[in-house]
């Protein structure tokens, strides 16, 4: 099922493509820097995009890496997977950290994230006294894997 996100291109996004799938079977679109920047070891920049999106409500736009670059390069999305949610109306952009050893030139144009459209789930908290057992209990961060 396909959702129908608007798209507003900002003067410096002209002449840019819109974020797309590069093949059928793609999860995410991949979305182009709308600048040139370098990105030192270890800085992180909030990469433009040139545009700005209105995302349906019960809906958000998560943004994630692209294998490649984090490979390659070292190159990621720190928070990843970003959010960007249905009430926001600023230009989308990516911020991206450079985990390798070298400076890093991201150029206008450049497949630099995946955009991947998701359904939002709401909850609420309800304060309670005493929780369920389970067999994990209070096992933490690695406890499964250490029985």
């Amino acid at each position: 099922m396909a959702i129908s996100i608007q798209i507003a291109r900002l003067p410096h996004g002209e002449g840019l493509p819109l974020p797309q799938y590069a093949t059928p079977g793609a999860a995410g679109m991949d979305v182009v820097s709308a600048e040139d920047v370098t990105i030192a070891p270890g800085e992180r920049h909030p990469v433009a995009t040139g545009f700005r999106v209105a995302i349906p409500e019960g809906y958000e736009i998560q943004v994630r890496p692209r294998s490649g670059l984090a490979f390659k390069h070292g190159i990621t999305v720190p928070n990843t997977p970003g959010t960007i949610d249905s009430d926001y109306r600023g230009e989308l952009k990516v911020l991206l950290i450079n985990h390798g050893p070298e400076a890093f030139e991201v150029k206008r144009g450049e497949r630099i994230a995946q955009l991947v459209p998701a359904e939002v789930t709401l909850a609420r908290f309800d304060e309670v006294s005493e929780l369920d057992d389970t067999e994990r209990g209070h096992g933490g961060f690695g406890s499964t894997g250490t029985k």
